[in-house]
């Protein structure tokens, strides 16, 4: 059976490895998603598959234009689906606190302010919440950061694709301003912190 796994400075080698005849598990890395951490999730060597999406909230609310009004109580988040024989949970963390966002901002990433760009970790099941949360006070404990990891640790009820024109749109759109501000830089951090994870990325 494949393992349906929620994952997003520092981190140990964990996660299960599973033989090439076992379909890639879908791992649930959910964290503010639409534009920055596809971009970066896409570039890492074993990671199959990205979407960008909602979590946190219902189904009936999940779209774009519910999810900017702050009340829907869902997260901008991505979705990523990896081959474990070739990367480990363990490494996903790393790149997810390294590189993807800033843990320690409450309800924002940068000049996006709101509860829908809050960390989170969407977890399916007691092994990828235990994971994540020692790996969490692991960092906290190290003083990684200059403030304490704000970043949610909670089950995931559901996630739901977004729009279509939210797909690959760093790909689509290199030369866009907040591209070029906000994500490039994860992307050039990815390549220039974990070499032998990056990879190219020509679109789905």
């Amino acid at each position: 059976m494949p393992r349906r796994i929620q994952v997003p400075r520092s981190a140990r080698r964990t996660g299960r490895r599973i033989g090439a005849n076992i379909r890639p598990a879908d791992s649930g890395l959910r964290r503010r998603l639409l534009l920055g951490n596809a971009g970066v999730f896409e570039r890492v060597k074993g990671v199959v598959a990205t979407t960008a999406g909602y979590a946190g909230g219902s189904a009936n609310t999940a779209t774009y234009g519910q999810v900017t009004t702050e009340t829907t109580g869902h997260a901008e988040s991505v979705k990523v689906v990896y081959d474990p024989s070739k990367i480990t949970y363990g490494q996903l963390l790393r790149v997810f606190f390294s590189v993807a966002h800033d843990p320690t901002q409450l309800n924002r990433q940068g000049p996006d302010v709101g509860t829908s760009y809050r960390s989170a970790i969407f977890y399916s099941n007691e092994e990828q919440r235990k994971i994540s949360q020692a790996y969490i006070a692991q960092l906290n404990a190290a003083h990684v950061f200059p403030g304490p990891i704000v970043t949610e640790v909670t089950p995931l009820k559901g996630f739901y694709d977004a729009e279509a024109y939210h797909q690959d749109y760093a790909l689509h759109n290199p030369d866009n301003p907040y591209i070029l501000v906000c994500d490039r830089p994860k992307i050039q951090a990815l390549k220039a912190q974990f070499p032998e994870l990056f990879q190219d990325y020509k679109g789905k």
